[in-house]
């Protein structure tokens, strides 16, 4: 038995279920998903964990109106079963052996311009794993157990989480060579003020719509001001696609952009990636020991990363 779980006498086939029920139905925060995924009735999984909390002598959970919620007696026992389901899973799977399944989640810029094109090298040196990439603009939930590793761009900040810094990230200003043209970009940011900028508004968490270019122009021209001309992307990835089809000025970030960069698509009018994002890429997972399978694949991202 994981550590804080005290059953009274031998753990039975009864209890067990009702540890899994609990498990799946705090991962969840719900009765009604924990149902679903137990091919149960929301009265069965309540059921169950009404019999884990008699045998425990606890309170798991707040039965609120439309949701349930750990209690702190739940969030100590929910972390103690995942350590040893986790731990379950790794054995059933082989231990440490490098099969198996990774669901990874990544930003959709990112995973679009910097992992997709390398994951044939992954697949390549680990033919065992497969891999199952989600993308979105969302938060994740690494309780519920869905995603096993996540590539986020951000400052670091991951409260309950484990994290390690992939790479870093510089900024600078990209449009195609007609548009720069067109609007005499060239060495001159100051005729900005008759271009349209292209703006990813959801650069990273919780930041203003146009927080990138602010960061830009406050670091590297502050006499020009920002123009009001603009379209707005949720994607930085469509704002460079949209740079290249002569749209307005994107704000680039080298790591994505610089293939585009390298085949003339797009160019750089004010010069080089000469501010350092305050911005980087983290791959993020649960604060407990990794599967072996996604302890390769995070060493093996760290080892694509330049």
């Amino acid at each position: 038995m994981p550590p804080g779980v005290a059953l009274k006498g031998t753990l039975t086939a009864s209890q067990f279920a009702n540890l899994h029920t609990f498990l799946v139905a705090a991962r969840h925060a719900s009765f009604a998903l924990a149902a679903q995924e137990l091919a149960l009735t929301p009265s069965a999984v309540s059921h169950r964990i009404a019999r884990l909390e008699a045998s425990l002598d606890l309170r798991l959970f707040e039965r609120l109106t439309r949701q349930v919620k750990l209690t702190a007696d739940g969030e100590r026992i929910f972390a103690a079963l995942q350590i040893g389901w986790d731990g379950l899973q790794a054995a059933l799977a082989g231990g440490d052996a490098l099969t198996g399944s990774i669901t990874v989640h990544a930003r959709p810029s990112v995973a679009q311009c910097w992992l997709v094109p390398r994951l044939a090298g992954f697949a390549a040196q680990y033919p065992e794993v497969s891999l199952d990439l989600r993308v979105g603009n969302e938060s994740v939930d690494f309780r519920a157990g869905q995603v096993d590793l996540a590539l986020h761009y951000g400052d670091g900040h991951f409260p309950g989480l484990a994290s390690r810094k992939l790479m870093d990230e510089r900024l600078a200003p990209v449009c195609s060579p007609a548009y720069a043209r067109e609007h005499g970009l060239q060495d001159a940011p100051q005729h900005l003020a008759s271009a349209t900028l292209l703006h990813d508004t959801l650069a990273w968490p919780a930041c203003a719509p146009d927080a990138e270019w602010r960061l830009w122009l406050d670091g590297q021209v502050p006499e020009v001001n920002l123009p009001t001309r603009s379209l707005r992307f949720d994607r930085a990835d469509l704002c460079a696609q949209a740079a290249i089809h002569h749209a307005g000025v994107a704000m680039g970030r080298r790591q994505l952009v610089q293939p585009w960069v390298d085949s003339g698509q797009l160019v750089l009018p004010f010069g080089g990636f000469a501010l350092a994002s305050p911005q980087a890429y983290y791959l993020v997972h649960a604060a407990r020991p990794l599967p072996a399978r996604v302890q390769a694949l995070l060493d093996w991202l760290l080892g694509q990363a330049i």
